[in-house]
């Protein structure tokens, strides 16, 4: 197949290209950088040139959007905004006006368009969406719009030949460098692994090996459209899921951090406390009703499973192979 990947220089671009590449797919990255063979320039906002890859293509996935790994502050939840957007619509338009546009367009989305919750999981069919919560930063609200508004600029999108999902992405855990990994495990290896604010808020994740696999699953099923959750069945309160990634590694200790402690870290990683904070309860009702089946569904295992690729260092590549009609 020939797949373009808009967004395609970042942790999940890189881990999606290693194995359509290592699976014999053609395939192209649009990027605003492009440094090496396969990597096509654009802008994220204006049609162009390379609008002609799409054109002919089989595949979209669409990643681009400013990274979350930094402050929230309003110029950058702006950037968010305004990054994820333009690309999707930009996107649209290419599919709408190619001569031979593509059979599938995979849009990234994220699950933190569902509320802050810890009485039960949200799947696609009965989760709350979020916005509306109380008793959490005003800010939250504005991360949900910006989920809403980049699917919305998909299923706007006038591609009547292209069949568009939405992927409500969890955390992609993989053992790559600068990853979400690579911060968790820093901080494990600094001793500060622990609670954050009594850790009862609930982490939503995948394995990366997991999120390929669902993507070649959904390229297969042509009866999924819409948004689809992709993350493990099993999300785990935070206090558990550092416990496992502290055992994993062989962190017999982690410092429990209170919620003024959390601001000093996150300011020090340059990220931002919603990532810590915010209950992400989420479930793959779609996935797991079209018969789809995880390879790692328990963080535990998933956890000594990565620690183990890093540390024999196979960080590039999935061990994942894409070919059609293999689940």
């Amino acid at each position: 197949m020939k797949i373009v990947v808009p967004g395609g220089t970042g942790q999940v671009g890189a881990i999606l290209s290693r194995a359509l590449t290592a699976a014999g797919h053609e395939v192209a990255v649009l990027t605003r950088r492009p440094t090496r063979d396969g990597e096509i320039g654009w802008d994220g906002e204006t049609l162009g040139a390379w609008a002609d890859a799409v054109d002919g293509s089989d595949v979209v996935i669409n990643l681009a959007g400013r990274s979350v790994s930094c402050r929230y502050t309003p110029a950058n939840l702006r950037a968010m905004m305004d990054s994820r957007v333009h690309s999707t619509r930009v996107v649209g338009e290419a599919i709408a006006t190619a001569a031979r546009p593509p059979r599938l367009w995979l849009q990234m989305s994220t699950a933190t368009v569902y509320a802050h919750r810890f009485d039960a999981p949200n799947d696609e069919a009965t989760g709350i969406i979020g916005g509306a919560e109380s008793g959490v930063p005003d800010y939250w609200a504005y991360s949900v719009e910006i989920a809403k508004a980049w699917e919305r600029a998909q299923e706007e999108a006038a591609t009547p030949a292209t069949r568009k999902v939405a992927l409500r992405t969890a955390m992609v855990m993989s053992p790559d460098r600068g990853g979400v990994l690579d911060i968790l495990l820093r901080m494990a290896r600094l001793g500060l692994g622990g609670p954050v604010a009594g850790g009862a808020q609930y982490v939503s994740w995948i394995h990366d090996q997991d999120f390929v696999r669902a993507v070649e699953f959904l390229t297969d099923r042509e009866d999924l459209a819409g948004p689809v959750n992709l993350a493990a069945p099993h999300p785990l309160p935070q206090r558990a899921f550092m416990r496992a990634l502290r055992a994993a590694w062989g962190v017999p200790v982690g410092l429990p951090a209170t919620r003024w402690m959390a601001e000093l870290g996150a300011f020090a990683l340059r990220s931002d406390t919603e990532l810590l904070l915010k209950s992400r309860r989420v479930v793959p009702g779609r996935l797991l009703d079209a018969g789809f089946t995880f390879h790692h569904a328990e963080w535990p295992e998933a956890a000594t499973d990565l620690v183990r690729r890093l540390r024999a260092g196979a960080s590039g590549g999935t061990g994942t192979r894409l070919s059609h009609g293999s689940r």
